[in-house]
């Protein structure tokens, strides 16, 4: 049975221009990755809505799940929650329960519940909230489409409500081994080994360290005898 795959639509043009550095991504994968789901892509989309919408729906008719990042706050341009309505032909209305979390949340900060903080209740009907243990807005779930927010405090803690319910796979084992010596020295041998076995993941990957040139090898796979018999072949050829 092959492992649940997944996609990642970063939403944001903070994104886009440099302004914000997304640390979101490599969180999803490692997360993912350890409960064997395999995260195939990752786009990265503009605050604007037919954009969203298409990159949505492309994305969750080709994966097994998809994950959202960014665009549900209470500003003019957190507009992820209409693009999702629209993507599932979805009513957009306030969620009572999510109404009670916010409210909840600004009475204990001594906050008025005005329509800025009102507009992170607005979720499609028949969504499944996802909890947020940071700040209390909620994320959302439509079928296979989980819908968070964008700051990676709050994105972690969501992550985690989530994970458990997840359908899973076998995570990959993966190992790395490091050879002193440069990729143009190396490439010819390494490429045999990665014919004489297809079914794993072989990168190489160059660092430069202390004057020297040297490659980071990863072996990635879900046999582990296969990953660590590729392991071992590398080793020997590279006589390390």
């Amino acid at each position: 049975m092959n492992n649940p795959t997944a996609a990642f639509l970063v939403i944001g043009d903070e994104i886009l221009s440099g302004r914000t550095q997304d640390l979101n991504v490599a969180f999803l994968a490692k997360s993912l990755g350890e409960n064997g789901v395999e995260l195939s892509e990752v786009r990265v989309v503009p605050d604007i809505i037919p954009t969203i919408v298409s990159a949505l729906n492309d994305l969750r008719n080709q994966f097994d799940l998809v994950f959202t990042s960014g665009g549900i706050g209470p500003t003019h341009d957190d507009i992820t929650a209409d693009a999702v309505a629209l993507a599932f032909v979805a009513e957009l209305e306030i969620n009572q329960q999510a109404r009670e979390i916010i409210e909840s949340r600004a009475q204990v900060q001594g906050l008025a519940l005005n329509e800025s903080r009102l507009r992170m209740a607005r979720i499609p009907k028949g969504a499944e909230l996802i909890k947020n243990n940071v700040s209390g807005a909620p994320g959302f779930r439509m079928e296979n489409v989980y819908v968070m927010a964008g700051v990676p405090a709050i994105f972690r803690s969501m992550v985690g409500e989530v994970i458990p319910d997840l359908p899973s796979g076998k995570p990959q084992l993966s190992r790395t081994i490091t050879v002193h010596r440069p990729e143009g020295e190396i490439a010819q041998d390494l490429s045999k080994i990665a014919d004489k076995w297809p079914s794993l993941s072989i990168g190489s990957y160059p660092f430069f360290k202390d004057n020297t040139y040297g490659s980071n090898i990863v072996v990635r796979g879900h046999i582990d005898a296969e990953v660590l018999e590729a392991e071992k072949q590398i080793k020997q050829l590279f006589i390390i």
